[in-house]
C-alpha cells in the first residue's frame, strides 16, 4: 500500500507542475496589457513602463513564472492588479463560498443517488426502474441555470421561504449560511443525482451478473443479501470515479450558479478577474482549482485500493 501511495503521490507533483507551466503560458499568449486596461488608452508610456515593473510584467516569461510558482509553493500568491489586494485573502473569502456549495451540493446529489440506483437495480425492469430512469432522463435535460431561476421564482418570489440572492455570511450563524447556499446547492445536485443514479444503477446491475454473485446465490443468499454483502461494494470504484469528477466540477464549475444567486464564490471572482484583465488572479484560482481536481482524483485513486485490495497487488 506504502509504494502505491507513493507512486500516486509523484503522479500528483508532476500533474501539479505541468498544469502550472499550461495555465502560465495559455494567459500570458492572451492579447492585452493589464497595465494600459488599468490606465485608459491614453495612458503615457513612461507611466506605462513603471506600472508594470510594479506589477512584475517586466521581466522574462521565465522569471515571472518562476516567482509566481514560488510564491504558489510559500502560499504568496501575489497582489491583485485592479483591486491591490493579496490574492490569497480574495481566494480565502471565496473559498468560503464555493467549497461548502460544493460539499453540500455532493451530499445533496449522494443522499438522493444512492438509493435511487439502487431501489432502481433491485427493481430491473418493474415499474419503479422505469420511474426512476425517467426521472433521471429529465434530471439531466433540465439546465441547471433554468431549474435554478425556476427556483428563485417559487421560493423567493412567490413563497418567500429563501432569499432571492446574495449571501448572509457565516457571521450570521451556521443555519443562516446554509439557508443561503440551500437553493444553489439545489440547482447544482439535481443533474448530477441523475448521473449518479444512472452509473450507480449500471454498475450495480453489472455486478450482480459476476459468476461471483451467481456463486453466493447458489450457496442460499438472497437477492438482496447477494447484493447487500457483496455486489455494492464492489460496484462502486465508478461510482467513485464518478463523484470525484462532480466534486471538482462542483467546485470549479458553479460559476452560473454563483452569478444566478450572486454568490461570492470562486467562479464569480475568476469571471471578474477575466473581465478586467488581472490575470495574476486569474492564473492563481485555475492552479487552485486544478490542485483540488487533481487532490481529488488523488484521494479517489487511494480509495479504490480500499475499496478492491486486488489494485493494491496489481500496482
Amino acid at each position: 500500500m506504502l509504494r502505491y501511495f507513493l507512486k500516486r503521490l509523484l503522479s500528483l507533483a508532476l500533474s501539479l507542475v505541468a498544469a502550472s507551466v499550461v495555465i502560465f503560458l495559455v494567459l500570458e499568449v492572451v492579447p492585452g496589457d493589464p497595465a494600459a486596461y488599468m490606465l485608459g488608452l491614453n495612458a503615457q508610456e513612461d507611466t506605462l513602463n513603471a506600472l508594470r515593473e510594479q506589477l512584475g510584467l517586466n521581466g522574462t516569461i521565465l522569471e515571472r513564472y518562476l516567482s509566481w510558482a514560488g510564491g504558489l509553493l510559500t502560499g504568496d500568491f501575489g497582489v491583485s492588479y485592479t483591486y491591490r489586494t493579496p490574492v490569497a485573502e480574495m481566494i480565502g473569502d471565496r473559498l468560503w463560498v464555493s467549497l461548502p456549495l460544493a460539499l453540500y451540493a455532493l451530499t445533496l446529489s449522494t443522499l438522493i443517488a444512492f438509493p435511487a440506483g439502487i431501489w432502481a437495480a433491485s427493481r430491473r425492469g418493474s415499474f419503479v426502474d422505469t420511474g426512476v430512469m425517467g426521472a433521471t432522463q429529465l434530471g439531466v435535460a433540465i439546465p441547471n441555470f433554468w431549474f435554478a431561476m425556476l427556483m428563485v421564482l417559487v421560493f423567493a418570489i412567490n413563497l418567500r421561504w429563501f432569499s432571492a440572492g446574495g449571501f448572509a455570511g457565516w457571521d450570521a450563524g451556521f443555519l443562516a449560511g446554509m439557508k443561503s447556499l440551500t437553493l444553489p446547492a439545489i440547482a447544482l445536485a439535481l443533474p448530477q443525482a441523475s448521473i449518479l443514479t444512472r452509473v450507480m444503477r449500471s454498475s450495480l446491475l453489472d455486478t450482480l451478473s459476476e459468476d461471483f454473485i451467481r456463486t453466493a446465490r447458489a450457496k442460499g443468499l438472497t437477492r438482496a443479501q447477494a447484493m447487500w454483502r457483496h455486489a455494492l461494494r464492489n460496484a462502486l470504484i465508478p461510482v467513485l470515479t464518478i463523484m470525484g469528477l462532480q466534486f471538482s466540477f462542483l467546485l470549479a464549475g458553479a460559476i452560473i450558479i454563483e452569478n444566478v444567486f450572486y454568490l461570492p464564490g470562486l467562479g464569480r471572482l475568476v469571471f471578474q478577474a477575466i473581465s478586467a484583465r488581472d490575470l495574476i488572479v486569474v492564473e492563481s484560482v485555475v492552479m487552485l482549482l486544478v490542485f483540488a481536481v487533481i487532490v481529488v482524483n488523488f484521494a479517489v485513486d487511494l480509495a479504490y485500493a480500499l475499496v478492491d485490495p486486488r489494485l493494491r497487488r496489481r500496482r
